[in-house]
């Protein structure tokens, strides 16, 4: 990989990972108008640890008070709000993490189909249009929340859908408000992240630790950087921009991509 690919795969890495448009989507465009050769295994897992290493530095005392409810109810089966969420978000993450096990080989075979991304990332930017204009209130997440959301993340396991654009929409159709939507997404990320990390890294080459590790450091920092500063860019625009901009731009993105690959 030369210099310029791994600038621009991390950096696409980084900001459409929270961004609801797409990382598949714009990872096949860069394919369509570039000749770089495939990056390769190792250097996909080391651009996701920097995006899981960017939210979780994001989102810090989240985490910091989810340890120190889980330690608390260890030690004294203390139940608190921190404790409450940090359920929640372990019972959402289960149907990703069932169904990738169980469609691991479909997903990175059968669905890598250009048409069937560029028709996702349509039918989802449509689907995040739809949803922003409920306007909900609610900032707190229930038991009924966290289960259709984590249906809907596991949705996203077909590439062009976008995990954070589709956990979004369904929190905002169920009346959760866009910044609790966006905050319950961004801390799916988390285990979601990890867990496909750890997944993949089972089919590295037993040499991949130490080939290229210059690279592999550089995606990760420049992925890792460009999803912080995304995550904040995106948080504090959330209440004055709403999520149009992302679905006009996710429709706009859907409709050249078919374009590209039917021609």
């Amino acid at each position: 990989m030369d210099l310029l690919q791994i600038i621009v795969l991390a950096l696409l890495q980084g900001v459409t990972e929270f961004l609801p448009i797409s990382s598949a989507a714009h990872l096949i465009l860069a394919d369509k108008i570039t000749d770089w050769p495939d990056q390769g295994l190792a250097f996909d897992i080391a651009v996701h640890m920097g995006s899981l290493g960017a939210v979780v530095a994001y989102y810090r005392q989240d985490c910091r008070h989810f340890a120190i409810s889980a330690w608390g109810f260890a030690r004294r089966q203390r139940y608190d709000a921190n404790l409450d969420l940090l359920c929640k978000i372990v019972a959402a993450t289960l149907p990703v993490v069932l169904c990738g096990f169980l469609l691991h080989d479909r997903i990175a075979t059968d669905w890598r189909n250009e048409l069937l991304v560029a028709a996702t990332t349509l039918v989802f930017g449509l689907a995040l249009w739809w949803a922003d204009d409920r306007k909900g209130r609610r900032t707190l997440l229930n038991w009924r929340d966290a289960a259709l959301i984590g249906l809907a993340q596991a949705l996203a396991l077909i590439p062009g859908t976008s995990r954070s654009g589709v956990t979004i929409t369904v929190a905002l159709l169920l009346g959760l408000s866009r910044a609790t939507a966006a905050r319950v997404a961004f801390l799916l990320a988390i285990p979601a992240i990890a867990g496909a990390a750890l997944l993949a890294s089972g089919k590295l080459p037993s040499d991949t630790s130490t080939r290229h590790l210059t690279d592999l450091a550089l995606g990760a920092a420049i992925a890792g950087g460009s999803a912080y500063l995304c995550i904040g860019f995106f948080i504090r625009l959330l209440e004055r921009t709403g999520l149009r901009p992302y679905a006009y731009y996710r429709v706009a993105l859907g409709l050249a991509l078919l374009l590209l690959t039917l021609l």
